[in-house]
Order: C-alpha cells, then structure tokens, then sequence
C-alpha cells in the first residue's frame, strides 16, 4: 500500500472517532436541546472584521425575547453556558454557530447574508428564535 494510501486511511480513521457521540460523565450523550433550554449565559465571538461583538450583543439585548428567556451576555469564556461565533464566509454570506463550551456540542447553527438587513440582527434573532424552539419542547426523560 502506498503511502498516500495509508495517510489516507489514517485520516478517514480519524474522522471516524471524531464523529463519535460524546459521552459525558454520567453516561448519557449530551442533548443539544438541552443545552439550549438550559442556557443563561452567552459569551459572543466573532472573527469579522464588519460585525464586532459588541454589535451582536447590543441586537441580542434589544430583543425582547433576550430577556424573557432569562439570558445574560457575559465577558468571561469560562462561565459561559453558550459561546454564540460569527464568522465571515464569503462574499455577502456568514455563518453562524453556538457551541456547549462543557461539550463542544454546536447546539444550533445557521448561514445567512448581509443583504436586506444588519448580520448581528439577523444572527440575534435566528439564535433566539432556536432558543425559543427548544424551550417551547418538553425536556426528554433519560
């Protein structure tokens, strides 16, 4: 086998494992609604250069829903419950992802485009409106 062959296979081998669930400690695989529905404090990232953070947490707060659903915008990575990144794709587009920091479960995640509108508002209330969704359903038993 060549070796390009076998470098190959080491890395769909590797994929593999990674694309396992993960198992937390007490066993159970980590429920991505869960954290959404549990969440109180997000930590905002972005890599733009056009849309800072201060933006984005500035929409989110203006929302109404932001603090019906109890959330707080925090400064400190490590106490986040959520950390909610935005980054630039391509041309008009952006992508956005908000990750369990306990986990690093991504818990909801979107793509939309600058166009007809401001990206931090459309983020704030795509995010929410995921929240919300999670929220609205009843916590599975284990």
């Amino acid at each position: 086998m060549s070796s390009n062959l076998r470098t190959l296979f080491r890395t769909l081998a590797a994929l593999c494992l990674l694309s396992l669930p993960v198992i937390g400690v007490s066993g159970q695989t980590p429920d991505r609604v869960a954290s959404l529905r549990s969440a109180k404090l997000i930590f905002v990232k972005s890599s733009s250069a056009l849309v800072g953070n201060s933006v984005i947490e500035d929409k989110l707060q203006k929302r109404p829903e932001f603090s019906q659903l109890g959330l707080v915008i925090t400064r400190n990575e490590q106490a986040a419950d959520l950390i909610l990144e935005v980054h630039h794709d391509r041309f008009t587009k952006y992508v956005y992802t908000a990750v369990d920091p306990r986990s690093n479960i991504v818990v909801a995640s979107g793509k939309l485009s600058s166009l007809g509108g401001t990206v931090a508002g459309k983020v704030a209330e795509r995010f929410l409106k995921e929240v919300m969704k999670a929220r609205a359903t009843a916590p599975t038993k284990s």
